[in-house]
């Protein structure tokens, strides 16, 4: 097992071995189901804590041919899937978290080079004949490696957008690294030793225009979660049992923590301030104090026509409308209120009713956030009383 090539089941162990965890396995039946289709390019973007990097564990875990996890998966869903067996354990996984690189300052190398570099040196000792030292590309590695066994690659990328939200100013760096993702994903050769691909992050794909830069995958997001809403943060149903199992107040929750309303309906609350919440025996503010106010007071503060007034009136109960549509699904590309208000769904900030093509606050968690971030940035409290 390797770092970042097959490292094995460790990670999704961990989460079950938490106090709480709630199943969430019936997506291997969505993933396995578009294997080696031209549907197996997959985007789930999501706020922070709300399950990503704990869904990508689980992947990494059924997949990985260098571990059994048969006994892990046999009491969940899945195991009951006629499909179960046939791709437990069957493949190569590639798992890179983009935040782990830049937090480790790679050496001096860019964010694409350190990538590059590391896989490629693990895929070099375990297929030292088919990986020659001259490889310098990390698709070049995987194609050749697919040339000579015919071996096809699970790729999860936990993080993707990290770039863009911690170097927002970087153009360069970024362009270099969405460069990076078109050739492992999009370049020819892609098709014969991509299984899988699976990506996680905050943001959907960057946008160029209208043009999505990896137009070949599906996305599932805060505006639209479809077929993947029930599998990346807890389902209404789950947060009720689980609050009757521990002896708590489940309409206190619901105020605190629903309101987030994904696919067709499906309420989605926030697995952090839920597993907390029932940790310490309280009803309280879980999932925003993981975050500083300030990035909520920078971006209700920005000088769009109409932003005060829409946040005043979300403040007092009402809806408002948005087109997200022109959202460039970056930190920095902003044009218009709705460009902010667009940002603030994919942050968890605000929740996007599709049918009305509207936003409003959530629930009292996140409320409290913006009576803070309003009265720190020294609003008139008329605005929002």
């Amino acid at each position: 097992m390797g770092i970042y090539l097959n490292p094995g089941n460790e990670g999704f162990c961990s989460a079950l071995n938490s106090q709480i965890y709630v199943d969430k396995t019936q997506l291997l039946a969505y993933t396995n189901s578009v294997l080696d289709s031209e549907q197996r390019y997959l985007c789930v973007s999501r706020p922070r804590r709300f399950g990503k990097s704990i869904t990508a564990e689980m992947l990494v875990a059924y997949y990985d041919k260098s571990c059994d996890s048969s006994a892990l998966f046999s009491q969940y869903k899945i195991a009951s899937d006629e499909h179960f067996r046939e791709h437990l354990n069957q493949y190569d996984v590639i798992h890179v978290d983009v935040n782990s690189f830049r937090n480790n300052g790679n050496r001096g190398e860019s964010l694409v080079s350190a990538i590059h570099s590391s896989v490629i040196a693990e895929l070099r000792e375990c297929y030292p004949e088919f990986v020659p030292e001259h490889t310098e590309t990390l698709q070049a590695a995987l194609a050749g490696i697919n040339k000579a066994k015919g071996f096809r690659f699970v790729i999860i990328i936990d993080e993707w957008d990290a770039i863009f939200r911690e170097s927002r100013e970087d153009d360069s760096a970024q362009a270099e690294y969405i460069d990076f993702l078109r050739g492992l994903f999009k370049d020819a050769p892609s098709k014969k030793y991509i299984k899988l691909a699976y990506l996680t992050g905050i943001l959907p794909i960057k946008k160029y225009g209208t043009e999505s830069a990896l137009n070949n995958f599906d996305e599932f997001t805060m505006l639209e979660a479809d077929v993947l809403a029930e599998y990346v943060g807890f389902t209404e149903s789950e947060v009720r049992g689980l609050y009757e199992k521990y002896d708590m107040d489940f309409e206190q929750a619901r105020q605190w923590y629903d309101g987030y309303v994904t696919g067709k309906g499906t309420h989605i609350y926030n697995p952090k301030s839920v597993v907390d919440s029932i940790r310490r025996k309280r009803i309280g503010n879980y999932w925003t104090n993981t975050e500083t106010y300030e990035a909520l007071k920078k971006y209700i503060s920005m000088n769009f026509d109409g932003l005060r007034d829409a946040i005043a009136q979300m403040l007092a109960g009402a809806s408002c409308k948005v087109n997200p549509a022109k959202f460039q699904n970056d930190m920095t590309s902003f044009k218009s209120c709705d460009d902010i208000l667009t940002l603030l769904v994919h942050l968890g900030y605000l929740t996007y009713d599709t049918d009305w093509q509207e936003v409003h606050i959530p629930n009292e968690e996140v409320k409290t956030e913006f009576v803070n971030a309003i009265e720190d940035a020294g609003w008139d409290c008329e605005l929002w009383n």
